[in-house]
């Protein structure tokens, strides 16, 4: 049997030591009474972009799903294993988040295999292929009106493209188009990019991302 991974058994000791009893406390009411966070954001699985870091929050505050492209499939109840819609529903229904942000970020593998199956290696499953194919429309549209511009172009304009297809899909969920509509659950789209730190918001009603 393989070892812990050595590196991380001494991070875990540095976190105890310098973050964990320094906030003992807090955990001990986040053991005692539970999670109240107020906002849920579903992220890319890339090692890069980490939602705690990038808005600062301690443990508690944020509600966290990370998948690869940070997609959100739409509602249907066929099949077994709903994992996103899972904590979507139990996040909305039973956290009573106020606040549900999907963030994409720059330079994503994901969105690159999907404007290139050859960009990533895949088995036979083709695992990646499948999931990626939730933006084959996103795809086509984004073709379509940059024919002639460079491959960086395309790949940021599909990465913002899959956050407004994702918000789309989370409003064919009953129960997330109710909680909006009554003005309890406010739905956000949000690209970060790593080289600059930059974070865009999207405007629903201009469908354009703009810094903060």
């Amino acid at each position: 049997m393989s070892s812990f991974p050595e590196s991380l058994t001494d991070r875990y000791r540095r976190f105890r030591h310098r973050h964990f009893v320094l906030n003992a406390d807090h955990y001990e009411e986040l053991a005692t009474y539970g999670q109240n966070p107020e906002t849920m954001v579903i992220s890319c699985s890339d090692s890069r972009v980490d939602p705690e870091t990038i808005f600062s929050a301690m443990p508690g505050e944020l509600f966290i799903v990370r998948n690869v492209a940070n997609l959100v499939p739409p509602y249907e109840t066929g099949g077994r294993y709903h994992g996103v819609s899972t904590a979507v529903e139990f996040a909305v229904m039973n956290l009573r988040i106020k606040n549900l942000i999907v963030m994409g970020h720059s330079g994503c593998g994901g969105v690159k295999a999907a404007l290139d199956q050859s960009a990533a290696i895949q088995t036979e499953a083709q695992f990646i292929s499948r999931w990626m194919s939730m933006l084959d429309d996103a795809r086509l549209s984004v073709l379509a009106a940059h024919q002639n511009s460079p491959q960086a172009i395309k790949q940021e304009a599909l990465e913002k493209e899959g956050i407004k297809q994702a918000i789309k899909n989370l409003r064919t969920f009953p129960f997330v188009r109710d909680q909006e509509e009554r003005g309890r659950l406010a739905l956000h789209g949000a690209h970060f990019d790593i080289k600059s730190g930059t974070l865009t918001v999207l405007n629903h009603s201009r469908g354009m991302f703009y810094p903060l």
